[in-house]
């Protein structure tokens, strides 16, 4: 059968069924005509422009430009929209269509446990048993030691183990009967997060065993609850090679511990450092967030040993303020860098200004350009809040996992025609790469949702999202978008934002001061402006607001007498009503 001719088949049709959407979205009319033919030939080539990375141990992804450069307002990209729906639908089609589930975790990064060509049948049979839930079966868990075991014997006993061992179940019995010094002469790395071990000293005795650990992880083990002090002194006397306990640095932390936040060392190369003689010089990328470091310079941070080094995440470590100028000075030596961020004020300073003019060789600084900073005299606070992020165990179906980690990532629209607009919102999640757009209060992009209408009737309607760049970006850089466009801190911003961040009290403090601060220079400037925008919106001549609602809650409870309910009677008054849109109903109901 042959479809019908569309109706959209100019760029003048386009623009005429979508004028009210154009206008909506807030796109430049420079980029209608781009953004109709993409529509039209169903371009996506955003990934000829972008690549997405991982971030933040792997629990985030960022987008960044791999383009040379883009312009402001020169290109405009569509995003479709892997997941759409209806609230109550939400587990039930997770659960149901193949693969949902599998690529929402992904997007989310709550899928870490899923297996890939580059697992091993070791690895794959440590998945199985968290997810089975046969964590606590000591058979188990002692045939997939002997398996790695094996392997060592094979390839000698100088071959370097990592061991994953989280959420097994593991008690102080299975801990021991491992021998794990004996079985693993040259153990790395041993990840023992989320087990059952209890007893302080036995856990001592046989993790010390392993004199050449680099790392250890025990958080989550309730040996930690009241004795985590004391564990942790007692390994790091025992072991004086280890520099990562528990996430973070130990003072003897070197070349290794570099190269695991480096992404150079892991799972599949342990110990990197017997294969090249200077395995830190291709880093460009170092993420040393949240890891209780106090003291930075050391013989394997140094300029020397990372020549490449262009982005470095100093956020959320103790670092002595008092050397700040030795740190910036050391920082300087890096002549590859140009992302820096760092906790302002913090050990650097209190003044961003003055760490820019400090590194000249900056482009950004906690994600703002250091050219706008110094353009505009502007000082930054520390706006890129410490992000949320899911909670969830490995125990959990995929399907559980997304729903809670869905609302980091969720957008809505609801639909209208000239009859009435949709009183269920639809939601939605973005593709991989539109929800790896990280948020920023002074963004490089903006997003927009967009229903095109290729018949030219809303039930022909198919909805994407638009992404074009509001100022010039360049190769390498973040590409970010505010999650809260349009609403400043007179409707609450700061406080909106604890959705997606950990807001601590300063931070509301330093906002609302800061609006207050604005509100009365305007106040000062023009305050009949000011007057005039917090009028009463009652009728001045006395008489009652007139208020149509159709919600019920608000026909029993709207009872005073400054408000008369209206009813609706004909056809042409429910038709008035929706083209005054919900702005009107909004200012009704926000009067009561």
């Amino acid at each position: 059968m042959v479809p019908p001719p569309a109706v959209i088949q100019s760029f003048e049709d386009f623009s005429k069924v979508h004028a009210v959407v154009l206008t909506a979205s807030g796109m430049p009319p420079t980029l209608h005509e781009q953004l109709f033919h993409k529509l039209s030939t169903e371009t996506f080539d955003a990934g000829c422009y972008f690549a997405i990375e991982t971030c933040e141990d792997g629990r985030q992804r960022r987008l960044v430009l791999s383009a040379e450069r883009m312009a402001k307002d020169s290109s405009i990209f569509l995003v479709d929209h892997a997941w759409s729906f209806r609230l109550p639908d939400a587990l039930k089609q997770l659960r149901e269509i193949p693969g949902l589930a599998e690529r929402m975790a992904a997007l989310m990064c709550v899928d870490l446990d899923k297996s890939d060509s580059s697992v091993d049948d070791e690895q794959v049979e440590v998945m199985e048993l968290k997810r089975n839930g046969e964590s606590g079966s000591t058979e188990r868990v002692m045939e997939i030691v002997e398996r790695e075991a094996e392997k060592v014997r094979e390839k000698g006993n100088d071959t370097a183990v990592w061991l994953e061992l989280e959420e097994l179940g593991i008690d102080d019995d299975v801990l021991c009967s491992m021998e794990l010094s004996r079985r693993f002469p040259n153990l790395v790395a041993l990840n023992l997060w989320g087990n059952k071990l209890k007893d302080a000293e036995r856990i001592v005795q046989e993790v010390t065993k392993c004199r050449n650990l680099k790392a250890i992880w025990l958080n989550e083990n309730p040996v930690l609850d009241n004795s985590s002090s004391h564990v942790a002194d007692a390994i790091l006397e025992g072991i004086s090679a280890l520099e990562i306990y528990n996430s973070s640095f130990t003072s003897n932390y070197g070349e290794w511990a570099l190269g695991f936040c480096g992404g150079v060392c892991g799972v599949d190369n342990p110990e990197y450092a017997s294969h090249t003689t200077h395995p830190l010089e291709a880093v460009t990328s170092l993420d040393l967030s949240n890891r209780c470091i106090s003291k930075l310079p050391n013989k394997a941070f140094s300029p020397a040993v990372m020549p490449s080094l262009s982005h470095l995440n100093l956020r959320g470590n103790n670092l002595d303020k008092s050397s700040a100028d030795d740190l910036l000075s050391l920082l300087g030596r890096f002549t590859s860098l140009k992302h820096l961020e760092v906790d302002i004020p913090g050990p650097l300073g209190c003044n961003a200004l003055k760490i820019i003019e400090a590194l000249p060789g900056l482009s950004f600084l906690n994600g703002a350009r250091t050219s706008d900073i110094l353009e505009n005299r502007k000082d930054i606070i520390d706006s890129a809040l410490q992000p949320r992020f899911p909670e969830w165990t490995l125990s959990e179906p995929l399907a559980d996992r997304v729903i809670n980690a869905m609302w980091l990532y969720l957008m809505t629209y609801r639909l209208a025609d000239e009859e009435k607009i949709d009183e269920t919102s639809v939601w939605y999640v973005m593709d991989e790469l539109g929800s790896a757009l990280r948020h920023s209060d002074e963004p490089n992009f903006r997003v927009a949702p967009f229903l095109f209408m290729p018949e030219g009737k809303l039930a022909s309607a198919i909805s994407f999202s638009v992404l074009w760049p509001t100022r010039d970006v360049v190769k390498g850089e973040e590409c970010t978008r505010d999650f809260l466009f349009g609403i400043g801190e007179d409707k609450h911003r700061s406080a909106r934002l604890t959705a997606w961040f950990h807001t601590p009290e300063n931070y509301f403090v330093q906002e609302f001061q800061r609006y207050s601060e604005q509100l009365q220079a305007r106040m000062l400037a023009c305050p009949s402006v000011v007057i005039s925008a917090t009028r009463s919106i009652l009728p001045s001549d006395g008489h009652p607001l007139r208020v149509y609602t159709d919600i019920p809650q608000v026909e029993e409870f709207l009872t005073r007498s400054e408000f008369v309910l209206v009813v609706k009677t004909t056809r042409r008054a429910k038709v008035t009503l929706a083209s005054r849109g919900p702005k009107c109903l909004g200012a009704c109901l926000g009067a009561t």
